[in-house]
């Protein structure tokens, strides 16, 4: 077996297990909660879905982009509902049972985002010379390694909960590790194609207005409620980077892709970061109103 399989057996694997280990430990109680709350689902999705691919067409439109940044740039747009949310949101003032719910909500609906959002940025800007993959085999394949466990999760977590009890923890930590190998992984193999790509201001301009497009959208449609507000925001600035490394590799593996993913994996935590030191004295404001509700 080459090194090219090992590498895409182990992405599948990763994403497996995170879409599992979220199956599991999510209470599926918050997913129901959301969706009994359909303006707030709708306009988080809005935000999420369709804004974030929005800015990213804007952006390669004005942005005069080397050809694989534009691509990367619409990977990211492509994956949405990072398996890391509800851990992003929670240590950063966000909504925990909005989170839960919300990233659930994107994990189910992933089968049909990302390969209607990657046709429609095949028919905008004709990129299907440069990712040479079938929107039909991207449904296929999320809902293999997205779709299926969840689903398996989710079951063992409503019809086995002392068997999902018991695996939780231990899941989590083995699917964080393997995650953090892969990031690890991918870095260093940039390493020794970095010389040869064109990562310059402009393309790091643009991963930043992408970013923070995505978390002024969510802020501003995330409700009344801070809290809310910015898990709706947490939502929309985190991508799934183990999705957009999965769409290259079912694509054809383009080193020349990786690049402007990793620094959108590095430049949107720490802009969600500041975001979150922000907003979070009124978050402390608000506390003693969401606690009387």
């Amino acid at each position: 077996m080459s090194m090219l399989s090992v590498l895409v057996l182990y992405i599948e694997f990763t994403v497996f297990l995170l879409m599992f280990s979220n199956g599991v430990n999510l209470p599926a109680d918050q997913l129901y909660t959301l969706w009994h709350r359909p303006r707030l689902l709708i306009r988080s999705l809005i935000a999420v879905v369709v804004l974030v691919p929005v800015v990213v067409i804007l952006v390669l439109i004005v942005f005069d982009l080397p050809a694989e940044v534009s691509l990367g740039l619409v990977v990211l747009a492509a994956a949405p509902g990072s398996p890391l949310i509800t851990q992003h949101s929670k240590t950063r003032g966000g909504s925990l049972t909005l989170s839960a719910g919300l990233q659930l909500t994107l994990v189910l609906l992933a089968v049909l985002i990302t390969p209607l959002t990657l046709e429609l940025f095949d028919y905008i800007f004709d990129f299907k010379k440069g990712l040479v993959v079938s929107h039909l085999e991207v449904a296929k394949q999320v809902a293999t390694v997205s779709l299926l466990p969840v689903s398996i999760g989710l079951g063992i977590q409503i019809f086995l909960p002392k068997l999902a009890k018991m695996i939780g923890k231990p899941l989590k930590i083995l699917a964080s590790v393997l995650f953090i190998i892969l990031i690890l992984a991918v870095i260093l193999i940039l390493t020794t194609v970095w010389p040869t790509l064109r990562i310059g201001v402009m393309p790091i301009a643009a991963i930043v207005i992408m970013a923070v497009s995505a978390l002024v959208f969510g802020h501003l449609l995330g409700g009344p409620i801070p809290q809310e507000r910015g898990s709706v925001a947490i939502a929309a600035i985190s991508r799934n980077i183990g999705l957009s490394f999965f769409i290259v590799v079912i694509g054809g593996i383009q080193a020349e892709l990786l690049p402007t993913i990793i620094v959108y994996a590095i430049l949107g935590p720490l802009i969600a970061i500041g975001y979150a030191i922000l907003i979070k004295p009124r978050n402390a404001r608000t506390l003693p109103y969401l606690l009387g509700r």
